[in-house]
């Protein structure tokens, strides 16, 4: 049997380098601008969590905390 080309190449399944990388970054930024001060109810740690996802926004002085 004979085959010809490279082989072919299958998408990969689960989380790439480059979502790891921005969600490191997001859980820095968020860390850097206190959104982890106090964890203690759902809306404190739906606003880190948005601040982890939407961290570019925080450069652009947008405030994520849930009121």
């Amino acid at each position: 049997m004979r085959t010809y080309g490279a082989p072919a190449v299958l998408p990969r399944g689960g989380t790439g380098l480059l979502t790891v990388v921005y969600l490191v970054a997001g859980a820095i930024v968020a860390a850097t601008h206190h959104y982890y001060a106090q964890l203690n109810t759902a809306r404190l740690v739906g606003s880190a969590v948005l601040a982890i996802l939407l961290w570019p926004l925080l450069y652009l002085g947008i405030n994520l905390h849930i009121h």
